[in-house]
């Protein structure tokens, strides 16, 4: 499992943008189309919700690859 670390230095980040942030796709539109598949997880629960807000402290997980968002 690999983990990535990103520091939010704002309120929130949506989950799309977030995916496209930290590298694991190209755009925030290919973005939505992963999180409409149905392989991403926000604290362990399946997340279809494309612009979900994510807060510090959550982690999304998408395949092998986790992400913990921490506040800067």
């Amino acid at each position: 499992m690999t983990q990535i670390e990103f520091e939010l230095d704002r309120d929130y980040v949506e989950l799309n943008q977030l995916l496209k942030l930290t590298g694991l796709c190209d755009s925030g539109g290919q973005g939505k189309q992963i999180v409409a598949s149905g392989a991403v997880y926000v604290d362990g629960q399946q997340e279809l919700r494309k612009t979900c807000k994510i807060h510090a402290g959550q982690i999304v997980q998408l395949e092998d690859v986790e992400i913990h968002v921490v506040a800067v």
